[in-house]
């Protein structure tokens, strides 16, 4: 979500608390059951900007006002009721927890109301010389573990939810020490600050998270084909059933999260001899958008489709230059 104050279990910190001598802290491994670039995404940073602005640790938009963790957001609500396990990114004891919040979005008719529980049903692992991590929007009923337990890196000790205050399942990571928010993606960098051309600081997450979690200029988190034309709720609810030879259209959709103003999309559409069945280019984005679905389709000739596959080339432009770019096909 692109705002919120974020109160979560535990007082709010300041990034980067001038004076606080950090103790060593703790390597953070990769807190998820899935793959970036497969099944999840990054969604948001830590929001590096002290005052009403928000930025990220590489200066661009991919948080919000006040965002004080890291969300990796996974593709639909299919998969979240799949269970996607989260892990713990550091060995460690748990110290508190919450659980029995209802997995809900807050767009949705009816949703209750969270205030005072924006992260839902969450836990906090202390991890000594007090540095701890956070875990929010957890799956009800889902947590595994207990008050006081000791857990190792990498332990499943929940799963990812709909809880709190989110409009999508992903898992929401706070690190702290002494209380004060840390960003993990650059712990040394000094408060407030932001480097746009690469990461500086060192890093707290291992070598191999490090490499998942490195930045990108925008992502494709679903794309596929369909029957039917679609809209970003059928996509978020997930369970899209493939075309098959006998569909009435064929529709070549992608859902993108970070882009940014001025970006210009394009989806093109072939058939198995490399003719172009449609096409796309949609107009630059007036705004920084956290998601944008695009689709393109074509309804079936009168003499059906023909056998073979059929491929699809998405492509994001930035000041003329393709910064994201991600094909795929199907077979009919």
């Amino acid at each position: 979500m692109r705002s919120s104050p974020y109160a979560l279990l535990l007082v709010f910190g300041f990034l980067g608390m001038p004076g606080l001598a950090m103790s060593a802290p703790p390597a953070l491994a990769f807190p998820l059951a899935c793959r970036i670039g497969q099944s999840c995404e990054v969604q948001n940073y830590v929001d590096r900007d002290p005052g009403p602005g928000a930025k990220d640790y590489r200066c661009g938009s991919e948080t919000y006002q006040a965002h004080n963790g890291l969300d990796i957001r996974i593709a639909d609500l299919a998969a979240q009721r799949a269970g996607v396990a989260v892990l713990a990114a550091a060995p460690g004891r748990v110290s508190r927890l919450r659980d029995g919040v209802l997995d809900v979005s807050v767009k949705a008719a009816g949703a209750p109301a969270v205030t005072g529980q924006e992260c839902g049903n969450g836990l906090v692992i202390d991890h000594g010389d007090s540095w701890e991590t956070q875990y929010c929007h957890l799956a009800r009923g889902s947590l595994r573990v207990k008050v006081g337990e000791m857990v190792a890196v990498g332990q499943p000790i929940a799963s990812v939810g709909l809880s709190g205050f989110t409009q999508y399942p992903h898992l929401h990571i706070t690190v702290r020490h002494g209380g004060a928010v840390v960003d993990p993606m650059a712990v040394s960098m000094a408060p407030g600050a932001c480097e746009a051309r690469s990461i500086v600081g060192a890093s707290l997450w291992t070598p191999s998270a490090q490499a998942s979690l490195a930045y990108k200029p925008g992502a494709v988190l679903n794309a596929g084909f369909s029957g039917v034309v679609l809209d970003d709720a059928m996509l978020e609810a997930g369970g899209l059933a493939p075309p098959g030879q006998a569909a009435a259209v064929l529709v070549a959709y992608v859902r993108a999260i970070n882009l940014q103003l001025g970006d210009v999309q394009t989806l093109v559409l072939k058939d198995p001899s490399g003719a172009i069945l449609a096409q796309s280019k949609a107009a630059p984005l007036d705004h920084s958008k956290a998601q944008v679905l695009l689709f393109v389709g074509r309804k079936q000739p009168v003499a059906g489709w023909a056998h073979g596959v059929y491929h699809a080339d998405y492509a994001v432009l930035r000041g003329g230059a393709v910064v994201v770019r991600h094909g795929f096909e199907i077979r009919l």
